[in-house]
């Protein structure tokens, strides 16, 4: 299976056209019968801008952008102009967009085709499963039997079904990283805000940008670090009047990187097969040359970091949803005040630390419908992704190995802030 990347430099010097791409992926989206990622295509409009990118390189040489006719699709969260957003909500099955998302804005400012939408968990509701009324279950390709994890599910199980070149998702509890780790792709939650969020609101709902407490975040899944790179230059930064600054990585040799290290927790014990797997990847860490500084940051307590993260979602709703709340302002005050101290601990940590090595989840794709998971609480699958989603930095997921049966097995990247492309080009450099 072809990286983004790859077939962008593919189109770029001819050895195939865009037109031919996206008919071979929109006829591998029609002949799926199993893994139901892709719940909604727009073939013509597919086809019609394949073949306008595809004469702009030939009558002028001309390339859109890093992602030249490059067949890409999103999560059914993000409004695309004429299709459909549901959020796998039977009440929004006939809501169509009028106006793109800025992600989508930017994805195609770049070159890329947006040919269709990915499976969501109804209202993106679950972290763990991918299923709603509207278009059914997504499965794992690697297991039919089992999860893609959610809600990114559908986006998670579509690349690694050669359903798609590349992602758009969106992480508040792991859902972009712990599908990513389930399915055996890469997926990348950016540092918070550096993604902007218009045109990933309930469908209906007016969107206003906000300087309330955001944990929600969007960000790219790819087969490839690479990938998730260009995809973040193409979409990162707010609109206008806001601005930020993006750091180039810290390293370009994986033998440069100072790496913290955890890979186990009695709050999440990790499996055998995840345990295994991530070992390995720590000794080959080791024989690079990198630095490895075990246990968790000075002043991280895990345990309760992942419960103050918790606490921070029941305040995310009370500000961005419509659930009743019994926060008080001092108690909304004091939770920002938790927030920022978390944040501030880690980034001290990243002073003398580059990355953060540890799993993405304690477990691999377990079996749809399962209310536990090797013998633990099913919400324990959110303990390894809290402290990034707790702080915003940024965090990805890369794919490490297989279980012997053939399941992914992922581990997860933290960053500092604002430094995205440093844990990107750590995991590229890891993946070799």
């Amino acid at each position: 299976m072809y990286t983004a990347g790859e077939v962008a430099e593919r189109i770029r010097t001819g050895q195939v056209t865009s037109r031919e791409v996206t008919e071979e992926l929109l006829a591998r989206i029609a002949d799926d019968t199993q893994v139901h990622a892709v719940v909604e295509v727009r073939r013509e409009h597919a086809l019609a801008q394949a073949d306008r990118v595809d004469a702009l390189l030939a009558e002028r040489g001309g390339v859109v952008g890093p992602l030249h006719g490059v067949p890409v699709t999103v999560k059914d969260c993000f409004n695309v102009a004429g299709m459909r957003t549901t959020w796998g909500n039977p009440a929004f099955a006939e809501y169509i967009a009028d106006r793109d998302a800025a992600v989508v804005e930017r994805l195609q400012r770049a070159g890329a085709i947006v040919v269709g939408k990915t499976n969501v968990h109804a209202m993106l509701a679950d972290f763990g499963q991918t299923a709603n009324e509207i278009y059914g279950r997504t499965n794992n390709p690697a297991d039919l039997a089992r999860t893609p994890g959610g809600s990114s599910g559908g986006a998670a199980a579509a690349l690694a079904a050669d359903l798609t070149y590349l992602e758009y998702g969106s992480d508040l509890v792991g859902s972009i990283r712990l599908p990513a780790a389930y399915c055996g792709v890469y997926g990348l939650k950016p540092t918070n805000g550096l993604v902007p969020m218009r045109g990933f609101e309930i469908p209906g709902t007016p969107y206003l940008p906000t300087e309330l407490p955001a944990l929600s975040t969007i960000g790219p899944l790819a087969r490839s670090a690479p990938d998730l790179r260009t995809a973040l230059r193409a979409t990162a930064g707010p609109e206008a009047p806001y601005s930020y600054n993006l750091r180039p990585p810290r390293h370009d040799r994986l033998q440069d990187y100072r790496v913290g290290v955890v890979t186990d927790h009695p709050a999440a014990p990790v499996s055998s097969e995840v345990g295994d797997a991530l070992s390995d990847t720590i000794d080959r860490l080791a024989r690079s040359g990198a630095k490895i500084v075990n246990n968790w940051p000075d002043g991280v307590d895990a345990n309760e970091q992942a419960e103050e993260f918790g606490r921070q979602v029941e305040l995310f709703f009370a500000l961005h949803g419509d659930e009743d709340s019994d926060l008080t302002a001092a108690d909304v005050r004091d939770l920002d005040q938790r927030r920022m101290q978390a944040r501030a601990t880690w980034q001290q940590y990243f002073e003398d630390v580059d990355v953060f090595l540890c799993p993405t989840s304690f477990t691999v794709a377990f079996p749809h419908g399962s209310t536990t998971i090797d013998g633990q609480p099913y919400e324990t699958q959110v303990f390894w992704i809290a402290h990034a989603s707790l702080t915003g930095h940024p965090a990805l997921s890369m794919p490490i190995g297989h279980t012997p049966a053939g399941l992914p097995v992922g581990a997860q990247v933290i960053g500092p802030w604002h430094e995205d492309d440093t844990a990107i080009t750590f995991a590229e450099l890891l993946a070799g």
